[in-house]
């Protein structure tokens, strides 16, 4: 999946995270490493969500990560669904953005990520900038528009975890950012040839969901051409059983839900399993 989004609009509404429309141009934006403490503009709502999940994250330091990305994600639920919440194309300059006020699937894990590592506002600031972006650099050649970027640049989020689940793990080869007609998806952002794993939905069985752990980043594998994956979300083990939480622009949904687990994955060609870091 990339964060603007691509003219597949249809189908990533289906899947539930709908992203911004593609830009048009083809000039690559200029990338500046910041050069001293970096700011974004909050605003009250932000600031004051901020602050509930950062005193969230003080009080639970000594559980597993995944307990506090439960933790912390649940700050978020019934958030209203909103794409095109970053700003940056290949001919506008990137702009650092941090707003709680709408959500995509792909920011929302941003935030939570970044959350559970932050110590203060800016610490926080700090490492949405590292989650965000290629080695800190503010730029949209170097914003992490797959979700793949998370396990394959350097300093990696998270581990893909994907082909130790299950024997039937599938391994695709993939050119991500070049479409079917061979135009690119986000003209400006370089080729990246990469393999995706991910596990069919037919063979996500009980014997899968038992390794699954509370706090799993996991994406809806994309079939297109170019794409990695065209949603994601956090898996969560509830008293209801597993859940997919996630930023749905579903029309039933338009917020941070609790999706069924099984009842998404069988909606789906299958799926990719990434575990954070500690």
């Amino acid at each position: 999946m990339f964060r603007p989004a691509s003219v597949m609009l249809t189908a990533l509404l289906a899947a539930g995270c709908a992203a911004d429309m593609p830009v048009q141009a083809s000039t690559p934006s200029a990338t500046v490493p910041p050069s001293g403490p970096v700011r974004a503009d909050m605003d009250p709502y932000t600031l004051q969500t901020l602050d509930r999940v950062l005193h969230q994250a003080s009080t639970h330091r000594g559980v597993s990560p995944g307990h506090l990305i439960k933790l912390l994600s649940a700050e978020f639920l019934g958030t209203p669904y909103q794409a095109n919440m970053l700003q940056g194309s290949a001919t506008v300059p990137e702009r650092l953005i941090i707003d709680f006020r709408g959500l995509d699937c792909f920011t929302y894990l941003d935030y939570v990520e970044a959350a559970r590592h932050a110590h203060s506002q800016q610490d926080f600031v700090d490492r949405v900038v590292l989650t965000r972006y290629v080695d800190g650099v503010i730029g949209f050649t170097s914003r992490k528009h797959f979700f793949s970027d998370w396990v394959a640049r350097s300093y990696p989020l998270a581990d893909d975890i994907t082909a130790t689940l299950s024997p039937r793990a599938v391994s695709v080869d993939k050119t991500l950012n070049l479409k079917a007609d061979g135009s690119n998806y986000l003209p400006g952002l370089p080729l990246v040839q990469r393999s995706i794993t991910y596990i069919p939905a037919a063979d996500v069985d009980s014997t899968v969901v038992r390794q699954l752990r509370t706090g799993d980043y996991v994406g809806r594998y994309s079939p297109a051409p170019g794409l990695d994956v065209s949603h994601v979300g956090i898996f969560v083990m509830t008293d209801r059983g597993p859940v997919l939480r996630n930023a749905s622009s579903r029309p039933e949904n338009g917020k941070v839900v609790d999706s069924p687990f099984m009842e998404y994955v069988a909606r789906t060609q299958g799926i990719v399993v990434y575990r954070a870091r500690p």
